[in-house]
């Protein structure tokens, strides 16, 4: 057993009995490295990753390979989700290298840290021969070996700046239109998505997207978004079984997963289809966020009310092996056993056909017509159908419960905690489901009392009651945006100072100043070998774009121009340089909160409550909403309640207008 039986992480705790004398990343372990003068290995993955599995089976379990990596090594495995922070840097690195990266990531570095060779997977004669010839170059010229690292390393911090502009020009909104038309050539018009595989399912992407031609009124984009979501929940990357995404789809058709459930695309999602159904009222969309919310309540929360990390893709089949997708595939002896009768109907609607065919005779649930479209051409009612679906995946649901299930990932991260507070939230607005705002609440009193230190400033991590690791910018900016949800549906104050707590110490911590950015560790953090200012939206959108909107929201709450002037210098220097629409979509989103159709509504009397409820009920993401049901000292709000009277004070561009009491000439001036 190697010292990462003394680590927390799920992941790191699997690799405790390998031979490899893994080590964690630590200040002792680093210094080891600069005393014996050794190279260093840093290999980084996470729980659910399945081809991380495949090379510590292959690898890292073998003594030959511990043999080389132990005699001339410091062999440090790192939780990328744990370490958020050394995986970007290393991953520039990676992808300075080879032009592409993925996990797992393994990395040669000096004895400083500076990278000198890298890559993803390797089998295991390519990873042992090329650990050999690593050590050999180092040991017979190592100043060749350290110029390259110097060389790379100014590669690295490189890519860190970003052209600061510094300069008050406003936001031309034809760029977001243009952007957009450059964005349309890349859609999959028959599938959804973007033409490529594998697919991800962006969920910011769609956010954005839904917005944009809701606001715009483009009805070709809205019917791609809503294809798109359509396709992804009828999708094997959908489980309709028991609910939840999967990570994404190996195929063009969403149809094949990787089949780790990750709780940060289930937060994005749910938010996701909540605000598409509120404004398409289409029940798959309800269908989707209910069964989504369900697995994740099941599943992913503990006995705190905190929200564990994933669900594992492989799960052991019925040899007793670990195979990827295991629990969730089919074959049609067992379909046919389980369904009965019914089972040519259930056929066509899952595509028990060449379809919805996998490999090795598996079959992953896969949808491509309406039940609508498959009742008529079966001449049954739609409501029977509906019913009988319901039946069959229930008691798929019970079948499967009986096989081993995906192994857990029982950490909980505060910035994926705080994403999926704000999925509950959202689904509150869309479905008024009060059991959705109590799990929001109690969650977000898990972080209060878990992750937030007395001195100020959050932790990133917690299991067995234990916080670790400072908190990074993407716990702060989730934490945030979590909070001012939370506020926008029950006008309690104490979220919006808590709020703007967060802010001010991401502002004296996180903030650079000179590049306008926050940088995505704390000052008060041991620096490593290149600063990192995350500012690329992925999967999860970057942390800056986030603390953008934060701060464009928190400015109008408190009438704070300073956090206007950070908000909108950051989107500046950010959307003049954007060539890949994909990966700024949360830049502009930001960026359309500054265009004329942004509203501000306060919403002041005995009623507000009752009001906000069917003001969050409508798709309106365009408003920036306040409200209280008695005096309020909360700038936006301040001199607005009047006695035994409800008022809307409606305002658009720091202007407001009279106020009223009509509420339906209030919903017609927001449309």
């Amino acid at each position: 057993m190697n010292q990462l039986s003394q680590e927390t992480s799920p992941y790191l705790l699997q690799h405790a009995n390998n031979p490899v004398h893994w080590k964690a990343w630590n200040a002792n372990s680093l210094a080891e490295a600069k005393e014996k003068n050794s190279l260093i290995i840093i290999s980084i993955g996470y729980s659910a990753c399945h081809w991380c599995h495949v090379m510590e089976h292959e690898s890292f379990e073998d003594q030959e390979v511990a043999d080389v990596m132990n005699k001339n090594f410091v062999n440090i495995k790192v939780d990328r989700e744990e370490r958020p922070d050394v995986d970007a840097v290393y991953m520039k690195a990676v992808q300075i290298m080879i032009r592409r990266g993925g996990w797992p990531l393994n990395v040669v570095t000096l004895p400083d840290g500076r990278p000198i060779w890298g890559g993803t997977y390797f089998r295991k004669e390519e990873w042992m021969q090329t650990l050999g010839q690593l050590q050999e170059v180092y040991q017979s010229n190592p100043d060749k070996v350290i110029d390259y690292a110097e060389r790379l390393h100014e590669g690295i911090q490189s890519l860190n700046i970003i052209e600061n502009l510094k300069s008050g020009t406003s936001v031309n909104q034809e760029d977001l239109t243009l952007l957009v038309e450059k964005w349309k050539e890349e859609f999959d018009l028959e599938f959804g998505g973007m033409s490529r595989s594998p697919k991800f399912m962006m969920p910011n992407n769609y956010q954005f997207l839904l917005r944009f031609a809701f606001q715009k009124k483009d009805m070709n984009l809205f019917d791609f978004v809503n294809l798109t979501l359509t396709r992804m929940a009828y999708g094997g990357v959908f489980d309709t079984v028991d609910g939840g995404f999967s990570r994404y789809s190996v195929d063009n058709k969403w149809h094949v997963p990787h089949f780790e459930k990750m709780l940060y695309d289930n937060g994005q999602l749910v938010s996701l289809y909540s605000d598409a159904y509120k404004l398409t009222q289409n029940p798959l969309y309800k269908e989707v966020v209910i069964k989504t919310l369900s697995f994740v309540e099941r599943e992913l929360m503990n006995a705190e009310n905190g929200f564990y990390c994933a669900l594992d893709a492989d799960s052991l089949n019925t040899e007793n092996h670990l195979e990827e997708g295991a629990f969730y595939v089919w074959k049609i002896p067992e379909l046919k056993t389980i369904i009965g009768d019914d089972f040519e109907l259930f056929s066509q609607v899952f595509n028990i056909n060449t379809f919805g065919l996998w490999e090795d005779g598996n079959y992953v649930l896969i949808q491509n017509k309406s039940l609508k479209d498959i009742a008529e051409l079966n001449h049954i009612k739609v409501s029977s159908l509906e019913k009988k679906k319901i039946f069959w995946e229930k008691i798929l649901y019970l079948k499967r419960e009986k096989r081993s299930k995906p192994r857990l990932d029982d950490k909980c991260l505060t910035s994926w905690n705080a994403i999926m507070l704000k999925g509950f939230v959202d689904a509150y607005k869309a479905l008024e489901d009060k059991n959705y705002l109590k799990l929001a609440l109690q969650n977000a009193n898990f972080i209060i009392k878990n992750l937030w230190s007395s001195e100020g400033n959050l932790y990133h991590n917690y299991k067995n009651k234990k916080s670790t690791i400072n908190g990074y910018l993407e716990d702060y900016c989730f934490v945030i945006a979590a909070f001012i949800s939370l506020y926008e549906v029950t006008f309690d104050e104490k979220w919006l100072q808590k709020a703007k707590q967060l802010t001010d110490y991401s502002l004296e911590h996180f903030y650079d100043e000179t590049s306008g950015f926050f940088a995505f560790t704390s000052n008060l953090d041991e620096a490593l070998i290149s600063s990192h200012f995350e500012t690329e939206d992925n999967v999860i959108p970057a942390s800056n774009s986030v603390m953008g909107k934060n701060l464009f929201q928190l400015s109008i709450y408190f009438n704070n121009s300073y956090y206007e002037k950070v908000s909108q210098r950051m989107l500046q220097n950010i959307i003049s340089f954007i060539e890949y629409p994909s990966a700024y979509s949360n830049w502009m989103d930001l960026a359309l909160n500054y265009s004329e159709q942004n509203k501000e509504l306060a919403i002041c009397g005995d009623s507000a409550l009752e009001y906000c409820h069917k003001i969050n009920s409508f798709y309106f993401p365009n408003v920036v909403l306040a409200g209280a049901k008695k005096v309020s000292n909360l700038p936006f709000l301040k001199d607005r309640f009047v006695a035994d009277q409800t008022l809307f004070y409606l305002c658009q561009n720091k202007t407001c207008q009279t106020p009223d009491s009509d509420f339906q000439e209030i919903i017609t001036n927001l449309i």
